[in-house]
């Protein structure tokens, strides 16, 4: 296994996510939102920020992919599942681990803006990595604004390993 330099520790995580839930609490106030969980990498974060948020909240998980296993993205996103409930009218919020090339994000709410006409469409994301973005693409709310580098842990992986890890950090060199 790799060395993992440590980058956020858990309190700090903890601390950002609860500044985060203060914003779309005071956003979407007392309104019901649909929580949507970009598997497998925001599934830290989201049950995280879901316990601080005050408005009635539905949880939905979608399944996407643009990794080819390793550090290297493949340039297209695979819809590995996408069932979603009618979202007509409604608040969505979707979810993600990180925002780095954005096609995973771009693909997504085009997904959603031809599917559905909701209330509301927010994106959030526990990191953005903005150095590596090739679309058009940025979060609507974020907690950390990450360096270019491999990140890890809190949901993050490398090659399936380290989401377990209560911290983020990085590997120098993952390959």
């Amino acid at each position: 296994m790799n060395e993992i330099k440590i980058l956020y520790p858990q309190e700090i995580i903890q601390e950002k996510i609860e500044e985060l839930a203060q914003k779309l609490n005071k956003f979407y106030g007392n309104e019901e939102i649909y929580a949507i969980c970009v598997l497998k990498g925001a599934v830290m974060f989201t049950v995280d920020l879901v316990k601080h948020l005050n408005m009635p909240v539905k949880m939905e998980f979608i399944r996407l992919s643009s990794y080819n296993g390793g550090t290297t993205t493949s340039g297209k996103v695979n819809a590995v599942d996408i069932s979603l409930p009618d979202l007509n009218g409604k608040n969505v919020l979707i979810i993600e681990d990180i925002v780095d090339t954005g096609l995973t994000a771009k693909f997504l709410i085009d997904f959603l803006n031809c599917n559905f006409h909701t209330k509301t469409t927010k994106f959030c994301s526990l990191l953005d990595k903005k150095s590596a973005r090739t679309a058009d693409i940025e979060p609507d709310y974020y907690c950390f604004e990450a360096d270019d580098k491999f990140l890890v842990g809190y949901g993050l992986d490398y090659d399936g390993y380290y989401r377990n890890l209560k911290c983020i950090g990085y590997i120098e060199n993952p390959e």
